[in-house]
């Protein structure tokens, strides 16, 4: 029974890019009452499969569940190679370190090609952190939003594309740092 409610959770928060309210889940799941969802919340996330936030929001644990990891593969010259079962792991504990600071973004523009990052792909971002040089970050600069390598030369701070056909953005009234890429995710 409990999977059947798991089912249901998990196509909500696909279906609606946001995890349900209570209320929600109980329509979702045909409960009566709000006190029996708070049990199910519960039982779910001692089970590993909700998480709550400080402010007691649900998050989801695990949003792609789990994946086998098959061994490596030689992206250089062809090797031998076999298939070795080492390991399983979901893509969040790969990906994810601050789940409550962890967001996705689709990426339009060509701005970021050079870095491997392409229109409609999608990228990983958490925000909370200091950047580094040379990390590529989501910037507000000058009341304006975009996706650019963090630099600093000679005490200056500037933004820089991996596309040359775009210049170098050096902010003239303020520079603020949204969040740090982790990862993109692009689907074939």
């Amino acid at each position: 029974m409990i999977i059947s409610y798991k089912k249901k959770i998990i196509k909500f928060y696909y279906d609606h890019k946001r995890m349900p309210s209570y209320s929600e889940i109980m329509h979702l799941v045909g409960f009566k009452s709000k006190n029996a969802v708070f049990k199910l919340v519960k039982k779910l996330v001692e089970d590993g499969f909700l998480l709550k936030d400080k402010s007691g929001r649900l998050l989801p644990s695990k949003l792609y569940g789990d994946v086998r990891v098959l061994g490596t593969v030689e992206a250089g010259f062809p090797s031998p190679a076999e298939e070795e079962l080492s390991d399983t792991m979901t893509m969040d504990e790969y990906l994810i370190e601050n789940r409550e600071a962890t967001f996705m973004l689709k990426v339009s523009g060509d701005s970021m090609k050079d870095a491997g990052i392409m229109p409609g792909d999608l990228v990983l971002v958490e925000r909370g952190r200091e950047p580094a040089e040379g990390d590529i970050v989501i910037a507000e600069v000058d009341k304006n939003w975009t996706m650019k390598y963090f630099r600093k030369k000679s005490g200056m701070i500037y933004l820089q594309a991996a596309n040359e056909k775009y210049k170098d953005i050096v902010p003239t009234e303020e520079l603020k740092i949204a969040a740090i890429v982790k990862a993109v995710v692009r689907k074939y």
